[in-house]
């Protein structure tokens, strides 16, 4: 890898009228007084960074379940996906994945397969991190069917920041492991449900890499050796 590759990265085209914004505002502030000129163009670093979209290398073993953003997994806990997504009404492993305004804001698919449901829900915008932002806070969710014809949730829900949620595909499509399908601006979290039985391979804490990082394997289910 070149030397500037490891420091620019490509932006995601979603980015450019916002790093446009940013970018006008600073060369304002420049005009009114120069240290707000260079507090405004660290600003606009920053919100290019903010939709910074980099190569991922996602792995292709058979049965793996992938984290769909980068950040930190924040809850680990049973819970019943949301009812717009027309599923059984039976509680799933879900694991949270939060992303803090730091962090990549792309969002991959962590299985291949059908999409077969895409719901929109508003809500409120409490920080992503707390367990009652799945319930109350804006969110899309989208149902992956995979191979073996289990379907896969996958929540995209708004924070405290965010007040926007971008779903690249839709009912119909067909999507790659570590396919991008959306984005969140500003702040926010992804929630995936594992199937029934399946255990996590991710601890609270542990930071995740959209595309790349293991959350779970189909495979490794509750009992098995």
């Amino acid at each position: 890898m070149k030397m500037h590759e490891t420091f620019i990265k490509p932006m995601h085209p979603e980015g450019r009228r916002f790093v446009a914004i940013f970018a006008a505002i600073a060369l304002v502030l420049f005009v009114i007084w120069e240290p707000l000129g260079w507090i405004g163009a660290g600003l606009t670093l920053w919100c290019y960074y903010f939709f910074r979209d980099p190569e991922r290398v996602t792995p292709a073993r058979p049965g793996l379940i992938i984290s769909p953003a980068d950040g930190i997994v924040s809850l680990i806990e049973p819970a019943v996906p949301p009812a717009e997504l027309g599923l059984p009404d039976v509680a799933l492993t879900r694991v949270s994945v939060f992303m803090s305004v730091f962090n990549c804001h792309v969002n991959r698919a962590p299985v291949a397969g059908r999409v077969t449901r895409v719901a929109y829900r508003a809500g409120k915008f409490l920080n992503a991190s707390l367990d009652k932002a799945s319930a109350d806070n804006e969110r899309n969710g989208i149902v992956i069917e995979m191979a073996d014809g289990r379907p896969l949730p996958v929540v995209q829900i708004a924070g405290l920041v965010a007040r926007r949620i971008v779903c690249f595909t839709g009912e119909g499509q067909s999507l790659g492991r570590g396919e991008r399908f959306g984005l969140i601006r500003f702040g926010s979290r992804l929630d995936v449900y594992l199937p029934d039985g399946v255990v996590p391979l991710v601890r609270v804490g542990q930071t995740m890499v959209a595309g790349e990082t293991v959350i779970a394997e189909t495979a490794t289910t509750k009992g098995a050796a």
